[in-house]
C-alpha cells in the first residue's frame, strides 16, 4: 500500500455483539456490568456505554455479520475505505448498503477476522 492510497484515521464506532433478544441483552449487560443505554431502536439495536466505547446489541434483523462478534469502524467514505482495505489484502464480505442509521458494508482483514465498516449517509 503507498501513500496515497491510506484512508484517514477513523474512529472504532463501536464492538458489535449480535443477540437473539435485544431486551434482554440491554438487561443482562446493565444487570452484570453496570452499562448504561444511550439508544434503543426496539427489538432491532441497542448501544449501551461500555466506558468510553460503544457495546451495540444487534438483534436478529440488524445482523449484518451473520453471528460474528465484530469491530464496527466509523468512517467517512464506505466506499474508498472498502477499496484501500481490497488493496491491502483484506476482503468484502457484504457489499456497502443502506441500514437504518448509516451506509454500513462487512469485511475481513487479511487473518479472516470480520468487521464493519459504516459511515454517514
Amino acid at each position: 500500500m503507498n501513500d496515497t492510497t491510506k484512508i484517514e484515521p477513523v474512529k472504532l464506532g463501536n464492538v458489535l455483539h449480535p443477540v437473539a433478544d435485544v431486551d434482554a441483552a440491554v438487561q443482562f449487560y446493565a444487570a452484570t456490568f453496570g452499562l448504561a443505554t444511550k439508544f434503543v431502536d426496539g427489538d432491532r439495536y441497542a448501544a449501551l456505554d461500555a466506558g468510553g466505547t460503544t457495546l451495540a446489541l444487534a438483534g436478529p434483523s440488524e445482523d449484518v455479520t451473520g453471528g460474528a462478534p465484530a469491530a464496527s469502524f466509523k468512517v467517512s467514505d464506505v466506499a474508498a475505505a472498502l477499496a484501500t482495505l481490497v488493496e491491502s489484502g483484506g476482503s468484502v464480505v457484504r457489499q456497502p448498503e443502506q441500514g437504518p442509521h448509516e451506509v454500513r458494508a462487512v469485511a475481513r482483514d487479511p487473518w479472516g477476522n470480520t468487521f464493519v465498516v459504516y459511515g454517514p449517509q
